[in-house]
């Protein structure tokens, strides 16, 4: 089994790599790409991906190159997890839509919208190519906003699914306040990427015991913390939002949080350059523990069983994926992205049924979808009017006046990013 990873320059990579390496009996790899540009940086990562593979006795081929064709040729899946413009463009974007008072992230808010329209582009671009060179590989989208460019890449006809490390995050942490394994846990999870609930966490499977009210009761204030939301909220709501709904519930109350601190993709930039130095140890032969504050937790253990389910491995029947909505939740068009869990397999995921939704949160879905709607129109056909609607349409905007003030300064930031600009 051959796989790639496009963005494998990243710092991020050793956390993936080791998980191929832990679950190699799940996922059996012979060859791992690791494509990216940034040569330097791509050495440095590949160095240390064939110590952790020596160490932990796996027996698969690391490969490095720039070479897109030659690195997706062969591959049966190819993983994405690019960042156009690097932590650099991240930091405008968590920057500048804090003078018009909105909150600053990369993929929420007007930060998202300008990630989106850099990224859509070079994503398709890629998967052009992988089609070309095989037709058969499934692409797998960590690159945010997952939700948009896995839309992109389905309605390009791709064989596309995206994933996101909340769902899984969320199952570990219940685990743990359980006291079960994670494979006993299967959350009730429904969204889109980044805007979702879990609405019950059931014990055993799909048809299991709703601990939810128990998980709350005795555990409220350790979720609410991790959340960085009030208890009595968590309460009101009976259901665990996902730590993105902050901008939302909290929005002006973040907006005053970020104007007082470095921006996150500051502290990353900062973690990324220590990272660098410790892969250029030769003896260095595992993750390091910063790694695990760069984020992304747990994102090896979902791309290694969604692989393996997508492959024909031995990957869980049960995955919480980005794929259409398909009438799952029938107040979205069939073509929305949804985040929900899907049956797995190597036909790609089927969402299973979703209980009807109250309107405390079909509104707020119902709002950022048609803003998908406009982003993605935006990143595909470019022009400042459609810049502009996407940023109007948006919950955290909807103003005119912001809309405006946030188009011009989206254009400014990103014009080597957008060919139209």
């Amino acid at each position: 089994m051959k796989l790639a990873v496009v963005g494998g320059g990243s710092t991020y990579t050793p956390e993936l790599v080791d998980g191929f390496a832990r679950m190699r009996d799940t996922l059996p790899i012979e060859e791992l790409v690791l494509i990216d540009p940034a040569a330097e940086r791509l050495e440095l990562v590949g160095g240390l991906a064939r110590r952790i593979f020596a160490k932990q006795g796996h027996g698969g081929r690391i490969v490095t190159t720039s070479d897109v064709d030659a690195g997706v040729a062969g591959a049966d899946a190819v993983l994405l997890q690019l960042r156009v413009g690097g932590q650099a463009a991240r930091n405008r974007d968590e920057t500048w839509p804090l003078e018009c008072g909105c909150v600053g992230q990369e993929t929420t808010g007007a930060g998202g919208l300008a990630k989106a329209l850099r990224t859509v582009p070079v994503v398709l671009d890629i998967a052009e190519r992988v089609r070309r060179t095989n037709p058969d590989a499934w692409i797998i989208d960590f690159t945010n906003p997952v939700g948009i460019v896995t839309r992109a890449l389905l309605q390009a006809g791709h064989k596309a699914i995206g994933l996101c490390n909340v769902a899984i995050g969320f199952q570990r942490k219940f685990a743990r306040l359980l006291d079960v394994a994670p494979s006993d846990v299967h959350l009730d999870h429904v969204g889109l990427n980044h805007l979702t609930w879990e609405r019950a966490v059931r014990l055993g499977g799909p048809e299991g015991e709703n601990v939810l009210p128990r998980l709350l009761a005795e555990h409220g204030d350790a979720v609410a913390a991790d959340l960085h939301m009030p208890r009595d909220l968590i309460d009101r709501l009976g259901v665990v939002p996902s730590y993105y709904l902050r901008y939302y519930y909290g929005h002006d109350e973040v907006v005053r949080e970020l104007r007082t601190k470095p921006s996150r993709a500051a502290q990353v930039a900062e973690m990324e350059k220590r990272l660098l130095e410790m892969y250029g140890d030769p003896a260095l032969d595992e993750k390091p523990e910063l790694l695990a504050k760069r984020g992304g937790a747990y994102y090896s253990e979902a791309a290694v069983d969604l692989a393996a389910s997508l492959l024909g491995g031995a990957g869980s029947p049960y995955q919480v994926v980005n794929t259409y909505n398909n009438g799952t939740l029938p107040f979205l068009p069939d073509d929305a992205v949804i985040e929900v869990q899907a049956a797995v397999g190597t036909n790609g995921a089927t969402p299973l049924p979703v209980d009807e939704l109250d309107p405390l949160y079909t509104g707020l879905l119902a709002g950022v979808t048609a803003y998908e709607d406009l982003a993605l129109e935006a990143a595909l056909r470019g022009g400042r009017d459609r810049v502009f609607k996407a940023l109007l349409s948006h919950p955290l905007i909807g103003q005119h006046e912001y809309a405006e003030k946030l188009t011009e300064q989206l254009i400014a930031h990103n014009q080597e990013h957008l060919a139209w600009a």
